[in-house]
C-alpha cells in the first residue's frame, strides 16, 4: 500500500468495541518493552486498552506502507513531544504520522514527506467552554462564535479547537503559538477559510484542512502542509490485525480559501 504525496490517510478505531481476549494477547505481543512498561502504569483497564490499540494501530497501519513487521518499528519523541520514526529504511523516513484520542475514538493520520496534524473530539460529553474562547481564540472567532444562536454555539467552538488543535500538532510546536496569532472563518458550513499573522512565518497558503463528523458525537479536523500537489483525504475504520472498512466522511469541508 503506497501513501501518494498530497494525499493523507486517517484510520479510526473505536477501541471500546475491542474485547477479545485472544486478540488483546495478540495486540500486547506487538508491543516493545518500553511500551509495555507504560501501558502497565495506567491505573484504569480503559486507560490500559486505549494505550494497548493506540500503539498496535501506529505498527499496523506503518506495516501497510512499507515491508516491516508492526513489531520492529522504533520511535522517538522531538523536544516539543511529538513522535517520529527512527527506522532509516527509505520509505519510512518519508512517512509521517499524528495521533489523536477522546473517549473511546483513536486517529491516526498517516501522510509521506509533509507536515501532518489531526484532532477528536467529543463535543457531546460537556458544555463548550466558551469563556475559553473569550479568552484564547482570536477576535474574530469569538465574534463569530458569539453571533451563532446558543445551540450552534456548541458545536461551533469545537469545530474551532479540533481545527486549532489539529494546526499546532501538524507544526509540531504545541501551545507555544499563541491561539489568537491565527484564525478560522466558516465562509459557508461546507467551507474553511484560514488567516494567520503575516509576522508568524508561517503564511496561512501552506496549510490544508478538512473536518468532518465520525459520528454524531464527534468533530474531527486534519491539517497537512500544502505543496505542490492539492491535498486530499481518504478515512478508513478499522479494528487492528481484524477488519477494514471505507468510511464515508459526514460533512466533509476541505480548506481550499485561503486569505
Amino acid at each position: 500500500m503506497e501513501v501518494a504525496d498530497g494525499v493523507i490517510h486517517v484510520w479510526m478505531v473505536d477501541f471500546s468495541a475491542i474485547t477479545d481476549k485472544s486478540l488483546l494477547s495478540r495486540y500486547r505481543e506487538l508491543l516493545a518493552p518500553d511500551e509495555e512498561a507504560r501501558r502497565n502504569r495506567f491505573l484504569f483497564e480503559n486507560l490500559r486498552l486505549r494505550y494497548l490499540v493506540t500503539r498496535v494501530l501506529v505498527r499496523t497501519v506503518l506495516s501497510r506502507y512499507v515491508g516491516l513487521p508492526p513489531k520492529s518499528w522504533t520511535f522517538a519523541a522531538d523536544v516539543h513531544g511529538k513522535p517520529h520514526i527512527l527506522n532509516e529504511e527509505a520509505q519510512a523516513t518519508r512517512l509521517t504520522f499524528n495521533i489523536s484520542h477522546t473517549e473511546s475514538l483513536i486517529l491516526l493520520a498517516v501522510g509521506s514527506a509533509t507536515m501532518v496534524g489531526v484532532d477528536v473530539e467529543n463535543r457531546r460529553r460537556r458544555p463548550a467552554p466558551l469563556e475559553v474562547a473569550d479568552r484564547y481564540f482570536a477576535v474574530e472567532e469569538v465574534r463569530e462564535l458569539r453571533a451563532l444562536a446558543v445551540k450552534r454555539q456548541q458545536d461551533r467552538f469545537f469545530d474551532y479547537w479540533t481545527l486549532k488543535e489539529a494546526y499546532l500538532k501538524a507544526r509540531g510546536i504545541g501551545i507555544t503559538i499563541p491561539l489568537d496569532s491565527f484564525f478560522f472563518t466558516f465562509p459557508t458550513e461546507s467551507e474553511i477559510s484560514f488567516h494567520q499573522d503575516r509576522c508568524s512565518g508561517h503564511e496561512a497558503g501552506r496549510w490544508r484542512f478538512w473536518q468532518f463528523n465520525p459520528s454524531d458525537e464527534y468533530v474531527a479536523a486534519v491539517c497537512v502542509q500544502s505543496c505542490t500537489t492539492e491535498p486530499s483525504a481518504l478515512v478508513k475504520r478499522l479494528v487492528p490485525l481484524v477488519t477494514e472498512t471505507p468510511f464515508e466522511a459526514i460533512a466533509l469541508q476541505p480548506g481550499y480559501k485561503v486569505n
